[in-house]
C-alpha cells in the first residue's frame, strides 16, 4: 500500500495538468516517484518540446518544473490547493539533452499559515542515479487561501 502523501500529491499533479495547459504540454510525461512530508521526488523524460535552439533543457522548462514540483511539496502538507508564486529563483548550472531523465527534487522548507518556502533540485539522472546538476532553484508561495484536503 502506497503512503497517502504520495496518492494525495499524485492527485494534486493531475488536477494541476488538467487546469492547466503548459503543465500538461510540459509535463505529461512526468512521473512522481516519491513523496512524503515536505519531499517530493519526480522523473521527466526530456523531449523535443523541453529543448532550447542549442538541444539542451529550455531554461522556461526548469522554471515550470520548479513551479510545478514547488506546489507539489507544499501539497505534502496536505494542502488541496497550493497557492500563488510569490518569488521564483532558477541557478542554471548544467544541461540535458532530449532523450535524458531529469531527477526533480522539491524541499519544503517551511509552510506556513500564509507563506510556503521550498527548494527545488533538478539532476540529470546517470544510469539511474542523479548525476549532474541541471538547476537549483527557491520557490515561495503565497498560501493564505490554500484549503486542507479533506479528511476521511
Amino acid at each position: 500500500m502506497e503512503p497517502s502523501e504520495i496518492v494525495h500529491v499524485r492527485g494534486v499533479a493531475e488536477r494541476m495538468k488538467d487546469n492547466s495547459p503548459i503543465y500538461d504540454f510540459l509535463l505529461s510525461n512526468a512521473t512522481i516517484i516519491s513523496a512524503t512530508k515536505g519531499r517530493m521526488v519526480a522523473n521527466l523524460l526530456l523531449e523535443k518540446q523541453h529543448i532550447n535552439s542549442r538541444g539542451t533543457i529550455h531554461g522556461a522548462v526548469s522554471a515550470t518544473v520548479v513551479d510545478w514540483s514547488g506546489g507539489l511539496v507544499i501539497a505534502t502538507h496536505g494542502l488541496e490547493n497550493t497557492g500563488a508564486s510569490i518569488d521564483i529563483h532558477v541557478t542554471y548550472i548544467g544541461g540535458a539533452q532530449i532523450g535524458d531523465t531529469i531527477e526533480i527534487v522539491a524541499t519544503a522548507n517551511k509552510v506556513g499559515r500564509s507563506v510556503a518556502f521550498t527548494t527545488i533540485r533538478i539532476y540529470k539522472l546517470v544510469d539511474g542515479q542523479p548525476g549532474p546538476m541541471v538547476a537549483t532553484a527557491s520557490h515561495t508561495k503565497y498560501i493564505s487561501q490554500a484549503t486542507t484536503a479533506v479528511k476521511s
